[in-house]
């Protein structure tokens, strides 16, 4: 079952403790993440390896759609 959230607008550490709460949330499975700065998309992404899931980015009219799995 695939999960979406969407963290544009946010202000770093914000995109990240929410990305990372889901995560906990969840432990395994899908998570769409929406986010409209390189920074998030880096830390999260940093973040979500270092918790042992797999990102793959895509970028689009600026905007990154991360998608996080395990």
């Amino acid at each position: 079952m695939n999960q979406n959230i969407d963290v544009r607008g946010l202000s770093c550490p914000l995109p990240v403790v929410a990305v990372r709460n889901k995560l906990l949330e969840m432990e395994k499975g899908i998570l769409e993440v929406l986010i409209d700065t390189g920074t998030s998309k880096d830390n999260i992404t940093r973040m979500a390896v270092n918790e042992g899931w797999k990102v793959v980015v895509r970028e689009e009219n600026g905007e990154y759609l991360l998608t996080i799995s395990k």
